[in-house]
């Protein structure tokens, strides 16, 4: 798996569930999303989106949250602004039964806080040549990084208030 997604063989996908069953196919969708070509790259995205993202989160979607944000962060990812959409759609999701699974989700997409923000405030000039949809990168950073700033809900504590 190289040195992005390196970390996935440490987790125990198949203890794990998502709104289809066994989370045990996550790394194979999460590696499509990281080196597939545009057509096999959306789907994967869209299939992650179904599995994890759309109410209700999961207890497999804490733990996918952290490859999300590598992914993200990563040039060579085709479409990095999908990425970030599906983290604020994470962020927006909750499963009522299990909050403590809400909980986990949210933590994990706030705790990539400071990686939104490099991406919202790299400058046009710092653009790798030839990364995929730099602008949008940095617009869906935007939109994500006020989401966390604003992030309110019954499974969450208040956050701390933050430094100017």
């Amino acid at each position: 798996m190289g040195t992005v997604l390196g970390a996935m063989r440490n987790v125990r996908w198949h203890e794990l569930q998502h709104a289809y069953g066994s989370a045990s196919q996550v790394p194979g969708v999460l590696s499509r999303i990281a080196w597939g070509d545009a057509p096999t790259s959306d789907e994967a995205l869209s299939d992650l989106e179904r599995w994890i993202g759309t109410p209700p989160v999961f207890d497999s979607t804490a733990a996918t949250v952290p490859f999300l944000w590598e992914l993200a962060a990563t040039d060579t990812v085709r479409d990095r602004a999908g990425v970030l959409d599906l983290l604020a759609t994470i962020l927006a999701a909750g499963n009522p039964e299990h909050p403590a699974w809400t909980r986990a989700a949210h933590d994990a997409v706030t705790a990539g806080r400071a990686t939104a923000a490099r991406l919202a405030a790299t400058p046009e000039a710092q653009d790798a040549p030839g990364a995929p949809g730099a602008q949008a990168v940095r617009t869906a950073a935007t939109r994500l990084l006020t989401a966390i700033d604003r992030h309110a809900c019954p499974a969450c504590p208040a956050p701390p208030p933050r430094e100017a």
